[in-house]
């Protein structure tokens, strides 16, 4: 029986190389992913550094839009209703260059929950802010970027 993390990761690497080839191409691994939280690394490497050899910012985009997307899809699928997941916007504050492997952690799974549970009892769609941060471990436990996201999901069921 694989653990949650090799299914997320296994689910990751599907959607990326199905849907969208970007995720695929950036290569994210799940470090941890419970109901409350989620870590997501992606490595610093040619096919994800700008000019300058730190991470170049679409694929930091990238990486908050996974962890929080994927933060969501287990409640959705245990609710058992036809859920669509979309982000209405998307905030991001650069606060230093990251140059290592980048960690993107979300916390918000409760929340998470929640809005799913209002969503299924609903025809309407509901938005939820989710928080994201990213640092380098490798370097210092210092939050390089922060990002805010926008969760809408509507029952389509």
């Amino acid at each position: 029986m694989l653990s949650r993390v090799a299914k997320t990761n296994r689910l990751i690497r599907l959607f990326g190389f199905t849907k969208v080839p970007m995720i695929w191409y950036c290569r994210p691994k799940v470090i941890e992913h419970t109901d409350e939280k989620i870590e997501i690394k992606i490595p610093l490497r040619r096919r994800t550094k700008n000019h300058l050899g730190s991470m170049y910012f679409g694929v930091l985009a990238v990486g908050a839009d996974i962890t929080g997307g994927f933060l969501a899809m287990d409640p959705i699928q245990e609710s058992g209703r036809k859920i669509a997941l979309i982000f209405k916007d998307f905030k991001a504050d650069f606060l230093k260059r990251p140059e290592g492997d980048v960690h993107f952690m979300c916390n918000d799974g409760a929340a998470i929950k929640e809005l799913v549970d209002k969503t299924a009892n609903s025809t309407e769609r509901f938005n939820y802010k989710l928080n994201i941060d990213a640092v380098v471990p490798s370097i210092s436990s210092e939050v390089v970027a922060k990002f805010e996201l926008t969760l809408s999901l509507k029952d389509k069921t």
